[in-house]
């Protein structure tokens, strides 16, 4: 029970200062959306990501720093303080020195990378778009470089169970685009998003994180002993997702890849989209994802598999009962949710539909991404990173053809459609297999909680669907005011609903979903802020 309290307490200091990221996200896209409309230039400016987010994809800078944190815990646990820290200079050191070199690469073959790689269809249907997307391009691409050494200065952080710079990064990173759209795009236009993006992303990964580190003591030696155990051990952990092809990381990508074939515009309606459907998820997934891999790391390394059993239990039960009733929510309130955050300035009306629909379908697949957030940890804390990689290549050899043929019959729909079905096979398949690992988990209790749940928000559902109803009656629903009004009242009554009905059902995740939203929310949510 300590164990549920210590990651309850981690996810709560989280979630308010997630929060507190994805609020400056939405600010944001309402500037970008108020400022530039959904248009091909926002479109070029999503695209431009594409190169970027592949290099770090196939460099595995990710699945790295993934891979360092269980070693590194390993080591603060047994004593090997000086190893941990020998190896954290190793794998800076290297893998700083390839990843410079693939970012200097790949800004002298920048043109031909986006043409070929990134947005064969912009370079077909849409051409003059090309010289832009390939300038902003070049602007971002050194970011990945800052986000790969950013996070692993993290992760030697979260081992000592300190997430503030976790959750201070996308903040400044988020502070950096605001700038950029706010000042510097008045001298640059869409390119000063991409350099408050550059700006955001060293400030937030490399500036305020060694800041942190600094205080919280840390060693660094330059070496580049790649023989070392411990950094064989994280080479071969993190070797499969090198050789994979993980759905996490590429599902964005692999989108906006068959976006460019669509129009003009589906990028920016994907994206848009996308980024409100990542609200819950962050708040709510990401948080106890982030706060649960140290404490199922420390199970690991004692060989405690009663304890990490429970707690993956626990972490997956917690993380449905949030997004379950939050993934029904953004589908039914899909068209309002949209009309409130972005219908302003240049974007209109006759914008709304095509990324309200994007977003219910993204919606449908909420609970699915915030499941494997907890599963996936589970093999990682075991340092088995194998099994969730060979999954995960599985689903998206799946995830291909599916956008394809969905693509095909429902446009940029379709994509996000895509993107929640083969998110759901994603985790049916890592709960089959990590149940066999760990000889079960708790099925009985997550099979009582997810009745209790979906009861609990079917009820809320009827409650919200009520609502929408009464609204349309009377107000003016298709103007921003009304839908600001439909969708705050939905939120508050489907959350007194959802809540008073946990309770009655004397489900075991209300006390947790009580704890982190209400009471540790007030406790923790001005802390983090004012990072």
């Amino acid at each position: 029970m300590t164990s549920h309290k210590t990651i309850t307490k981690a996810a709560g200091l989280m979630m308010a200062a997630i929060l507190a990221s994805r609020l400056l996200g939405l600010i944001r896209e309402m500037l970008i959306a108020r400022q530039f409309g959904q248009t091909a230039v926002v479109s070029a400016y999503g695209v431009a990501f594409n190169l970027p987010d592949l290099l770090y994809f196939f460099m595995s800078s990710g699945a790295l720093s993934g891979a360092f944190i269980p070693v590194f815990t390993e080591r603060l646990q047994t004593g090997r303080q000086k190893e941990a820290w020998e190896v954290f200079s190793i794998i800076a050191c290297f893998m700083g020195l390839v990843l410079g070199s693939a970012v200097l690469l790949a800004e002298i073959f920048t043109d031909p990378l986006v043409r070929w790689l990134a947005a064969p269809g912009f370079a077909k249907d849409s051409p003059e778009l090309i010289p832009l997307v390939v300038s902003l391009t070049r602007i971002i691409l050194p970011s990945q470089l800052f986000f790969f050494l950013g996070g692993l200065m993290m992760g030697t952080l979260e081992s000592r169970q300190n997430f503030r710079a976790r959750a201070a990064g996308p903040v400044i990173y988020n502070l950096g685009i605001i700038f950029g759209v706010v000042v510097l795009s008045r001298w640059l236009d869409i390119r000063g998003l991409a350099w408050g993006a550059l700006g955001g992303a060293f400030v937030g990964n490399i500036g305020y994180t060694f800041y942190t580190l600094k205080k919280a003591g840390f060693e660094f030696r330059p070496s580049l002993n790649l023989r070392h155990p411990a950094v064989k051990r994280v080479g071969a952990l993190a070797l499969p997702v090198i050789l994979g092809l993980s759905l996490p990381q590429i599902d964005v990508i692999i989108n906006r890849w068959f976006a460019t074939f669509v129009s003009d515009i589906s990028v920016a309606a994907l994206n848009y989209a996308n980024r409100l459907m990542q609200v819950p998820l962050g708040v709510f997934a990401q948080a106890a994802g982030t706060a649960i891999l140290p404490t199922l790391s420390v199970y690991a390394a004692k060989n405690a598999t009663s304890d990490l059993r429970s707690g993956v239990s626990f972490g997956l039960r917690a993380v449905l009962a949030l997004n379950i009733p939050a993934s029904v929510f953004m589908v039914v309130m899909a068209d309002p949710i949209i009309r409130t955050v972005y219908m302003s300035g240049k974007y209109t009306s006759s914008d709304v539909a095509a990324a309200s629909g994007a977003l219910a379908f993204y919606s449908i697949g909420i609970f699915a991404w915030a499941g494997q957030a907890i599963v996936a940890r589970g093999f990682f804390a075991m340092q088995d990173t194998i099994t969730p990689v060979v999954i995960g290549s599985v689903v998206t050899l799946i995830f291909i053809p599916l956008n394809y043929f969905l693509m095909s019959a429902m446009g940029h729909n379709g994509l996000a459609l895509a993107t929640s079905i083969a998110a759901t096979i994603h985790l049916i398949g890592l709960v089959v297999f990590l149940r066999k690992r760990l000889h079960g988990l708790e099925g009985s209790r997550i099979a009582t909680s997810l009745g209790k749940v979906s009861t609990a928000t079917g009820l809320m559902t009827l409650a919200v669907i009520a609502i929408k109803f009464g609204m349309s009656a009377v107000l003016d629903v298709q103007a921003r005011r009304g839908a600001a009004i439909e969708t705050l009242i939905a939120v508050v009554a489907a959350s007194a609903v959802y809540l008073a009905a946990l309770r009655c059902l004397r489900a075991e995740e209300a006390a947790f979903v009580w704890d982190l939203i209400i009471r540790r929310f007030k406790r923790s949510a001005s802390a983090p802020d004012s990072e």
